[in-house]
């Protein structure tokens, strides 16, 4: 069973908006056994919407549309929809009901003819309640054909997904199993890891494949499997799961469900009774953004100095001026005093310490672009790492936010 998930706005197309609906609704879909066969993003034009819905019916057997069911005359959908369907747009009291209660309820302005006239729906569709907004889902279908058409406001999109397109489709289609399962690994490259599992790889039986998928300093490996056996393939999936990973234990972290390496990281931390500060100098505070981003940091993590400047190294952080003026700021001998700094000032367990170039310029000292030291201060001592994350400047900013987390880890089971 597959779908195709069409996009309709031109503000996608210009950049101005991140399509995260597709996204999402893959996601969903997979869930239930739905392969996403293609998303596809048009301009609100009637000619393209036309062919795009002539193309995605010829190719799959669900259209997921999005966007373009606003009251403004830029919106198109519905009067494109009537006329790929030979249909006419009639008033459904329910949907007016609806949005009467809706702008009662929560909208001071008044409600106007353009508001009503999204009660205007297409004869053959059936409409979709949609509980957060005045442009209702509309469902049809055609032949063994499903067409779902739903409003591109995020969260308007993901009710009306959840609690009336996925429970059609799961009652309608008899679909597959599918199942996935995601690792995470930290400090080896792609190819490399694809080298060490090659005849691994190819022993794996047809319904199972294994996906690679690289970020800067990190490897995703997902196993996925897809049948109509449940049991058969969770039981295959849970010893291919447990041979992966023995082969790939040095660089293993744990599982995708379990939250990136920071997520990681904070429950080791909780679990050990610890904390954690962090001072940053190339970095600019991307780490601490990182660790923060995870719910409940702050029973762990304390804070950070972004030590952009000199001056923050030497007062705040107690590194000595002839420290930086013997080996410059980009240094090991830097970034240890950068440790012992801020572990010192926040009375913290452990802590982490950045230092290097990010480029395009190197200024004031003479170290490449793309060099950066990596201190981590333990209850016990520090341990340095130079690495040359080269070019361009947001790599090394991420690869040298990464790595640090993985040796701030690596740290942290030494000591558990």
């Amino acid at each position: 069973m597959q779908a195709e998930i069409i996009t309709i706005g031109d503000e996608i197309l210009i950049g101005q908006i991140v399509d995260t609906n597709s996204a999402f609704i893959s996601k969903e879909l997979n869930k239930i056994g739905i392969s996403v066969y293609q998303i596809t993003s048009i301009q609100d034009d009637k000619k393209h919407i036309l062919k795009a819905f002539k193309e995605a019916e010829e190719n799959t057997d669900i259209i997921i549309i999005t966007g373009g069911l606003g009251p403004t005359k830029d919106d198109i959908t519905k009067h494109t929809i009537c006329e790929y369907f030979n249909d006419t747009l009639i008033r459904n009291d329910e949907v007016l009901e609806q949005i009467e209660h809706l702008f009662k309820k929560h909208i001071s302005t008044p409600i106007s003819d353009l508001n009503r006239n999204q009660a205007l729906i297409p004869s053959k569709a059936l409409a979709l309640k949609n509980r957060f907004g005045t442009a209702p889902g509309m469902l049809f279908e055609k032949g063994n054909k499903t067409f779902v058409s739903l409003p591109g406001v995020p969260y308007e999109m993901k009710a009306l997904l959840t609690f009336e397109v996925l429970p059609y489709l799961q009652e309608k289609y008899r679909c597959p199993f599918i199942f996935h399962k995601t690792i995470l690994t930290y400090g080896l490259g792609e190819s490399a890891i694809a080298n060490r599992l090659e005849k691994w790889e190819d022993s794996l039986p047809g319904f199972i494949k294994l996906a690679y998928l690289p970020n800067l300093g990190r490897v995703r490996l997902r196993l996925s499997a897809k049948g109509f056996d449940k049991n058969k393939i969770e039981t295959a999936m849970s010893s291919f799961i447990q041979e992966l990973v023995s082969h790939v234990k040095d660089i293993f972290v744990g599982f995708e469900e379990e939250g990136a390496i920071e997520a990681i990281i904070g429950k080791l931390l909780i679990e050990n009774k610890n904390t954690l500060a962090t001072a940053e100098s190339c970095t600019g505070g991307n780490i601490a953004q990182m660790i923060t981003a995870v719910p409940g940091a702050s029973q762990y993590y304390i804070g950070s100095v972004v030590s952009y400047n000199e001056r923050i190294k030497t007062e705040l952080l107690g590194v000595l001026p002839s420290t930086i003026k013997k080996y410059s700021v980009v240094s090991a001998e830097v970034v240890e005093e950068m440790a012992l700094g801020i572990k010192k000032l926040y009375k913290s367990d452990f802590a982490i310490a950045v230092t290097g170039n990010a480029g395009p310029t190197t200024d004031k000292t003479e170290t490449k672009v793309g060099v950066v030291f990596i201190g981590i201060a333990t209850p016990n001592d520090v341990h340095i790492e130079e690495f040359n994350f080269g070019q361009p400047r947001e790599k090394v900013i991420q690869k040298a936010s990464v790595k640090s987390l993985e040796l701030l880890r690596k740290e942290l089971l030494k000591n558990t």
